[in-house]
């Protein structure tokens, strides 16, 4: 595996624990020091970064998170990159189920531990974001 495709792997990681709400896959892949940013929000250290997975587990009934591509740069023992993606967030609504969509480019930084990389940061930055309706898999059958 090149040091690309297990970078890669740690974004992969991170997006599938987020969708399966598994703490144990953000554990292998953050840094006891990581800080994660975004619109309005900082949180430093892997114990608090993880009760943002409960905060999705709150605030949506579903997310699936896709990684796209990433252009990174290895230097030794640490990384630094960009990571881009897409973030589905299903939203229960009264009036019908919406999706929140987010293109996304997170600016990461990696440190490599006991042989596996580990975000130290991850700074999240929404270049657009669409709401749409969810239709049913059955409703475009024809």
């Amino acid at each position: 595996m090149t040091e690309r495709d297990a970078l890669r792997r740690t974004a992969e990681r991170y997006a599938l624990g987020a969708d399966r709400r598994d703490k144990a896959l953000w554990r292998e892949v953050l840094a006891d020091d990581v800080t994660i940013s975004g619109p309005g929000f900082a949180i430093t250290g892997l114990e608090a970064n993880l009760g943002s997975i409960d905060h999705l587990a709150h605030a949506f009934t579903a997310t699936r998170h896709v990684v796209h591509d990433m252009d990174v740069t290895v230097s030794g023992e640490s990384a630094e990159g960009e990571t881009r993606s897409t973030a589905e967030h299903r939203l229960t609504r009264p009036d019908g189920d919406r999706l929140l969509v987010w293109a996304i480019r997170y600016q990461d930084a990696w440190r490599r531990e006991g042989g596996m990389w580990k975000f130290t940061r991850r700074t999240l930055i929404v270049d657009w974001e669409e709401l749409r309706p969810v239709h049913s898999a059955g409703a475009n059958a024809g």
